[in-house]
């Protein structure tokens, strides 16, 4: 069973930093068949992607919003994706995701991240930029 977890969001202040975690279970990184990518959520707005990574070529996605502060990442041994978050500002605000793609037989996979592509989610954790 898939598993995707969390953690690491919390308050903090405008300029600040965070690193969010996203612990995978039931498959592993190495296998080199998924795509893990971080979502956001703001209240009101619609979900949409912020980074990802392609765990067979770690190949590279950031949205325009994040270039330069976001950086994604992934620790194989570990079974562990982060999303480091610099620079923060107000409008980061958002319930973070974790979401895992799996790639198909063709090994195709896109850029931005599909939110009705993504076949495993994890619950979220809160980010608040705020003075």
């Amino acid at each position: 069973q898939v598993q995707l977890v969390e953690s690491g969001g919390g308050l903090v202040q405008p300029g600040g930093s965070l690193r969010l975690s996203c612990v995978v279970s039931g498959f592993t990184l190495s296998r080199g068949d998924y795509v893990i990518a971080w979502f956001r959520q703001a209240p009101g707005k619609e979900r949409e992607g912020v980074s990802g990574i392609s765990t067979a070529d770690g190949s590279i996605y950031r949205a325009d919003s994040v270039k330069g502060r976001f950086t994604i990442s992934m620790e194989r041994p570990e079974n562990t994706v982060y999303l480091q978050m610099n620079s923060l500002k107000p409008e980061d605000t958002a319930v973070y995701y974790c979401a895992a793609e799996k790639i198909g037989p063709s090994g195709r996979y896109y850029w931005p991240p599909s939110r009705d592509g993504m076949d495993y989610w994890g619950k979220g954790t809160l980010v608040t930029v705020s003075s």
